[in-house]
């Protein structure tokens, strides 16, 4: 695991070390333990580790016997010893006992092939002198992430943006055409980014840099056929055998591992399935809030600590009241680009928990796509019972709905809320109706938001081309299709890997093996919720493994209680990053309807928090990278906004309860 970035010239020049350094230099919280780069002439590749198979004998790049073949590669490979050995049978000589040295020899045995035969989550890049080639590529899923800036005169990469922003003139812009996407879904979705010139190289892609050609494809992509054939106790047998297939091969370390435990399906199977291949008691890390009722509907605790007795972890629980404002500018920075998953700030602070401990750690994220986890799944489902009910009927229903307050943090008015999205979205064709789940802004609200300059910067609408992608008529199995090309990827996963590698923490994601997930693609939508029963196919899959009250439990996010905070604490830092004055000087959007977003979500006429936290993420982000203020220094301006102290972001409690068996 670390953070890998290159420079390719076009024109001829030389690489000089100096700039691959600068480079790794901005990265270095990936790789805190070594570094290394190798130059070829107008080629030069990069990379800073953190170890953790072969502590010693790891270091990047990596070469073949002959030095024809150089090598860096960020993430772990999985089924490497498996592959080394079939390598070690047709001849080849290897240096090391990592896993990074695979790909070398393997690329040498089947070319651009190779990467058919991985299974786990990377980004590498390989120069074959022979051929004076650079071969960059990214994982099936889109775990790991790479960014790539490209003119007439280089072609540059690097695991996070900021590596490519100390490169001689470039400089931090933003990407107007970027930014319709990004106030429509609260993120921005491969290939394009944020930064004006700098995008992102998009999952299961290959690019080629050779003959002062560049060549992009993808190797790889869900297919949408349905297997129909099989029994439900087919798939049963077929899911069960996998899920633990996935764990038990990414537990492979030399170092110290643990899991995130929530007490939900997804982490709690993963811990599970970890405890019956582990020789000794694994480590979970667990976090809760402190405060009132809103914080009190993140709070999981209770059935993480029913999970850990179960299993016999040794188990390590921190309970925070979250210094949000002095923490916002740091995660921003890590980040790269702006947010609205609140996601974000829970996955920091338990990964900056865990690293006391280890060096790796499992998670469940993923569970959700590919076995039908979230409510908005179910849309076609109850639109179609709404079908029967009369239309004077349906239509009073609306107007009652339509009235509520909405709050995602009260019981009953987050219930209300999830009603006021499905009865606006009914009538809508499948597609559409999905779309309007998604995002986090109406068409109508981005519009007025961005004005007339806006409108007409408008690039593609990452939705719609993911859904003319999506082959197949299974309705579940096209949604899901689309997340894992949006959601998941460039949301989920892009801030599973910032904020934990922003404490120099490995995060592994079994759920998501890619024969997993290719196995999950292939099952009708009735197997996989069956009467509408969100997981109900893995649920039943689990059920020797896990307890009812565990399977069975209503869902709650692994997020934060932000929108309460937008009305109390943050409120003064809000007003003023969305004041009419910071609107007006970064000219990218209209004071009124921000105003008007603010107003409604403080009467609860709506619930926006996560529009609100897109656009206040934004201010924070330009402040960061665009006018290049110091994070530490934006903290400092944003408590006294808010008058906190800087001592208020220590964790309330945190407590080790060593309860293996």
């Amino acid at each position: 695991m670390c953070g890998i970035h290159g420079i390719h010239y076009l024109d001829g020049r030389t690489v000089t070390p100096e700039l691959l350094s600068r480079m790794g230099q901005l990265t270095r919280h990936r790789g805190p333990d070594d570094e290394g780069q190798h130059i070829a002439g107008p080629c030069g590749i990069a990379m800073r580790r953190l170890s953790i198979i072969d502590l010693a004998g790891g270091h990047q790049p990596i070469s073949n016997a002959d030095d024809t073949l150089w090598l860096v590669c960020n993430g772990e490979i999985y089924n490497y010893r498996e592959l080394r050995a079939e390598l070690i049978a047709k001849g080849y000589r290897f240096k090391t006992g990592s896993d990074s040295e695979v790909l070398l020899h393997l690329y040498d045995a089947e070319g651009d092939e190779f990467v058919h035969r991985l299974n786990g989550m990377f980004d590498f890049a390989l120069w074959d002198a022979r051929r004076r080639r650079l071969l960059i590529g990214r994982d099936r899923i889109g775990v790991k992430p790479l960014y790539v800036l490209q003119d007439g005169r280089m072609l540059a990469f690097a695991t996070e943006a900021k590596a490519l922003l100390g490169l001689p003139g470039v400089r931090a812009e933003l990407d107007m055409s970027q930014l319709p996407a990004y106030l429509q879904l609260g993120y921005v979705a491969a290939p394009g980014s944020l930064f004006k010139g700098i995008r992102k190289l998009p999952p299961a892609t290959l690019l080629a840099v050779e003959d002062g050609q560049v060549r992009e494809w993808r190797y790889w992509r869900l297919s949408p056929r349905i297997e129909r054939a099989r029994s439900e106790a087919q798939w049963l047998e077929m899911a069960r055998a996998q899920l633990e297939r996935s764990v038990a091969m990414q537990m492979v370390s030399d170092v110290p591992i643990g899991a995130f435990l929530s007490g939900g399906v997804d982490s709690s199977a993963v811990v599970g399935l970890m405890a019956r291949h582990a020789s000794e008691p694994i480590r979970t890390y667990a976090i809760g809030f402190e405060g009132g009722a809103a914080e009190a509907l993140y709070n999981e605790l209770p059935y993480a600590r029913q999970v850990a007795r179960l299993f016999g972890t040794q188990h390590k629980e921190i309970v925070v009241k979250p210094d949000v404002v002095g923490l916002l500018p740091k995660l921003l920075w890590h980040m790269d680009e702006p947010i609205a998953d609140t996601a974000f700030i829970t996955t920091y602070l338990v990964s900056q928990f865990a690293r006391q401990d280890v060096k790796v750690i499992l998670s469940g994220v993923g569970g959700d796509e590919l076995f039908g986890g979230y409510r908005r799944y179910l849309g076609g489902h109850y639109a179609r019972k709404l079908q029967a009910v009369p239309a004077p009927l349906r239509a009073v229903l609306g107007a009652v709905v339509n009235r509520l307050p909405a709050d995602r943090h009260s019981g009953w008015m987050n219930k209300a809320r999830l009603a006021k999205g499905f009865m606006a979205s009914a009538a809508m064709a499948p597609d559409a109706r999905y779309q309007s789940y998604l995002q986090i802004m109406a068409p109508d609200h981005v519009d007025a938001l961005l004005g007339d300059a806006g409108l007409r910067a408008r690039g593609a609408d990452p939705l719609a081309a993911a859904f003319a992608a999506a082959g197949g008529e299974d309705e579940l199995n096209r949604m899901l299709a689309v997340d894992a090309e949006t959601q998941l990827t460039d949301d989920l996963l892009l801030l599973t890997d910032k904020m934990s590698m922003a404490v120099s923490l490995e995060c592994r994601v079994p759920l998501l093996d890619h024969e997993l997930v290719e196995l999950c693609a292939a099952m009708p939508h009735a197997v996989k919720t069956p009467g509408g029963a969100l997981k109900g196919l893995m649920k039943k899959a689990l059920a020797d493994l896990l307890p009812q009250e565990i399977l069975y439990r209503a869902k709650r996010g692994f997020g934060t209680p932000m929108g309460a905070w937008l009305k109390q604490d943050l409120a003064p830092v809000l007003r003023e990053l969305l004041s009419p004055a910071s609107l007006a000087r970064r000219g990218w959007l209209q004071a009124a309807p921000v105003a008007a977003l603010v107003r409604d979500h403080e009467a609860q006429r709506a619930d926006y928090t996560d529009a609100l936290l897109a656009l206040m993420n934004l201010e924070l982000w330009a402040r960061l990278y665009i006018d290049g203020r110091d994070s530490d220094d934006l903290a400092d301006e944003l408590r006294q906004l808010a008058r906190l102290a800087p001592s208020a972001a220590v964790p309330s409690s945190a407590t080790s309860d060593s309860i293996a068996a």
